[in-house]
Parts: structure tokens; sequence; C-alpha cells
């Protein structure tokens, strides 16, 4: 019988005597070695600890030690990158991942990760070709451009254009466009750090013709309109139509680029969705060069697109930092997947999800709500409330703001005073389940909006597992 506190330390078993235990070789071969000691190393640290004090010492347990490390490891090693439930009620929600891969999207992505392709090969001519070969001929047919290239995403899509087009010289802009996108990143830094000059015309609210005639001069490198996709200006206001700065443009012999940020290749009002400028019509209205999202409301990958006159495509082409912010090979992949999907407009709110998802019927999502709440009072057991509610989901990543669309969900509420920590403690116990929930709170209420959930009968399988913290 051990004691003293120093005696239970000096019995723990030294690292090199641990690695001899065939139960230990089994976690080398399926872990690596240094991982294996590195735990090791850290459980016995700890156990030299818990045994300071004597009243706390014990025989060393070999097998609840293994058990102990087999446990770490698997944490240690489990991805980080993992499935979750979107029942925030945003589609498109930036820090989920933004729009969902169809199926034969992610087919293509794991025959090129697995499989050596033409990234870069002419297979007619047997000599070196262009990457984006793969994608600019769908993305001509789409939107009637002379041209096309695809960056990382629209930000750099932006950069690229203006670093190309007009370093060291003028751009001009409407006040009342000077957006900020996600992560504080504002449309003035990115001119910035492209090395063009921002000169804004107009006011917040309202520009004019005449104030973009009236700053043009011999610095003037392009004109740009920024299409504020993730926020709405209301009220007294005044914008140019682009087919009126196009005709300025071409007057005074600048390029006119037009940034539409989420972007779409078909019109949404087709499929009961609010309008969204596409491509199509900008190029139409006189654009020269177009910027939008992969990974928005076109449903692909992320990805910066760009789509215009061939003349400066190319020479977006020969600037250095195209080869800085290209895509890769699986990237191109899953967007060459979803490019195709759009030739066949019938039967693209079936094939793709971001769109499926948009346009799902209310009652559908109210008859899942329905079905759904049983299994989640039952999970409860008496911690809370819970009940159907209707609610409005939001399209996400900065895409028509202010159009809401009807939903349900589920609320789940506590009463009295500890109404708002209990939904805290809810929200947690979600996150802690195997595919995590992610919900949001509103009113002290924990709300699953459940338009965008596709798994049912999984989300209601890992609710046995709910475990709420009792306070």
């Amino acid at each position: 019988m051990l004691r003293t506190a120093a005696a239970a330390r000096r019995a723990l078993p030294s690292v090199d005597r641990l690695l001899k235990l065939e139960a230990v070789a089994l976690l080398v071969s399926r872990y690596g070695r240094p991982l294996v000691v590195e735990t090791i190393r850290a459980l016995l640290d700890e156990r030299r600890a818990a045994t300071a004090d004597a009243s706390v010492a014990s025989r060393f347990d070999e097998s609840g030690f293994m058990a102990a490390c087999t446990a770490r490891l698997h944490r240690e090693t489990a991805p980080s990158l993992k499935p979750v439930f979107n029942l925030t009620g945003t589609v498109l929600h930036t820090n989920l991942g933004r729009a969902l891969m169809p199926e034969t999207a992610a087919r293509a992505v794991t025959r090129a990760m697995t499989r050596p392709v033409n990234l870069e090969f002419d297979l007619g001519g047997g000599a070196r070709g262009e990457r984006d070969s793969h994608v600019e001929r769908w993305l001509r047919k789409l939107t009637g451009a002379e041209c096309a290239l695809v960056v990382n995403n629209n930000a750099a899509a932006v950069y690229l254009a203006l670093n190309t087009l007009a370093l060291k010289k003028e751009v001009l802009v409407s006040r009342g466009e000077l957006i900020e996108i996600g992560g504080a990143f504002r449309m003035p830094d990115i001119m910035a750090r492209a090395g063009c000059k921002l000169l804004e015309v107009g006011t917040t609210n309202r520009t004019h013709l005449k104030d973009f005639a009236q700053a043009v001069s011999a610095r003037t490198a392009a004109i740009m309109k920024v299409h504020t996709s993730n926020y709405a200006i209301q009220g007294f206001t005044s914008a140019v139509p682009e087919p009126e700065l196009a005709a300025l443009a071409r007057e005074r012999g600048v390029p006119f680029i037009v940034d539409l940020g989420s972007g779409m290749l078909v019109d949404l009002e087709r499929y009961g969705l609010p309008h969204e400028p596409t491509p199509r019509a900008a190029l139409s209205d006189g654009a020269d060069l177009v910027t939008f999202s992969g990974d928005k409301l076109l449903g692909g990958p992320q990805a910066g697109l760009i789509v215009g006159k061939r003349e400066l495509i190319a020479r977006l082409r020969r600037n250095p930092l195209k080869r800085a912010l290209r895509v890769d090979k699986m990237t191109l992949a899953a967007l060459e997947t979803v490019l195709r999907l759009y030739m066949n407009p019938e039967r693209l709110a079936a094939q793709l999800p971001t769109l499926r998802l948009l346009t799902r019927p209310l009652p559908d999502i109210q008859a899942q709500a329905e079905r759904v709440l049983p299994h989640v009072v039952a999970a409860l057991d008496g911690t809370a409330e819970a009940r159907a509610i209707t609610t409005h989901s939001q399209i996400g990543s900065g895409s028509l703001p202010v159009d809401l669309l009807p939903s349900a969900g589920i609320a789940i509420t506590g009463t009295g005073k500890r109404r708002g920590s209990l939904a805290e403690r809810i929200s947690a116990a979600l996150r802690a389940l195997p595919v995590p929930v992610i919900g949001r709170i509103k009113d002290g209420a924990f709300i699953m909006d459940l338009r965008c959930l596709d798994d049912e009968a999984e989300f209601i399988g890992q609710l046995g597992r709910l475990k709420i913290d009792r306070v």
C-alpha cells in the first residue's frame, strides 16, 4: 500500500516501459509514435501533478491509463472540419461554409484529387494549356461574355482587375457603394492594396451622371459600379443606371467595371425569389468587365469569376498576380460541374442545393417541424418547452439583405429569470452532439429554423444523446 504522494509518483511507469506494452504498440501503428509518446508524457505529467497531495495517491491503473490515452488520441486526431446542421435560418452562412455542392460536383472533385487530370494540358494539341479553359466556355455561354477567367474569390477578382487596369491611377466609384464585406474587409482597402486611388463621387444616398462626368480626368483609369448586395439604402436616393455609366466610360475611353458581389447566372424571379442582377444583364448594359462570386447565390465552390472583353481579360491574365490568385484543380472540377447545371434551368432548382433550399415550399418546412417537434420535446426531458413556430429565413453571404423567406422551425424556451441562460445551455448542448446543431438565440429562446434540414433521420437519431447542463 503506497502511503505517500512521493511514493505514488515513483511508482508511475516510465515512457519506455509503457511503449513496450502490446496495447501501446497498437496505438503506435494507428496514430504514429511521435503523437503517442507526446500523449503518454502529457498523461504521466498529469498523474504526477495529481499525486502531489498524499490523500489522492493511489496505485497506477494501467487499464485506466490506456483508456485515457486512447480517448485523448481519438480526440486529438478527430477532424477539425466537421459537418454540422445549419438551422440558423441563413442559407448561405459564411461561417458554415456557404453553398453546398451537388453530389455530381463532389464526385468530380474526388476524380480530380485521386487521378492525374489535364489541368493545364491541351489534349488536342498535345501542348501546355490554360487551366481556366475548363470553365471559360461555360461562363461565356451563360453570360454572353467574350472571355472569362477565375481566381480564388471575388475580392481577388476585384483586386486583380484594379491592379491590372488602374495601377497608380484613379477609379471613380459612387460614395454610396463603398461597401464593407465580412471580416471588416472594405472596398476602399481593396482598391488601396491594388495600387489605385479611389475617387468618391456623389453623396451617400444620391449620385448623378454629372458627378461622374465632372470627376473624369486624365488620371482616371476606370469607372466602377459596386452592387450593394449586403445592404440597402432606401428613401431619398438616386443612382446612375449602368447603361449611362457605360456610355460615359466609352466616351471618355476608360473601362467600365461592375462588381456584382454575390452574382447569379439566372433570373431568380422565375423561381419566385427576389430579383438579383446577373452578369449577362450587366454586360448587355455595357459593362466591360463583371466580377462575381462562385460560392454564394451561384451555388458553387469559393471562386472569383471575371467575365467581359477579350482584350481586358488578356491583360488580367498577363498580370503576375494572376498566378498567385489562381484556383486549384478541385475548385475547377466543382465549378465546371455546377456551371453545366445552369445549362438546364428547368431542372436547376432540383439539382442545385442552394436553389433547392431557397425555393423550398413553406408547407413542406412546416410539416417537417411538426414531425420533428415530438422528438425534440422527448430529448429535452422537461428541462425546457418546445413549440413549432413560423419564422423567416435569409439568403445570407451579403445576398438580398432585406428580402426574407417565410419559413418554419422550433423554438425552445424556459421560464422565469433563467430563461436567457437556459437558451445558452441548450445551444451549447446541441453543439456538443456528434453532428453539432447550430441555431440562433432570439429574445431568450433558442430557435431552430428547419429550412436547411436535409437529413431529418440523422438529426432525430442523435437527439437521444442530448445532455443539458442543469443548474
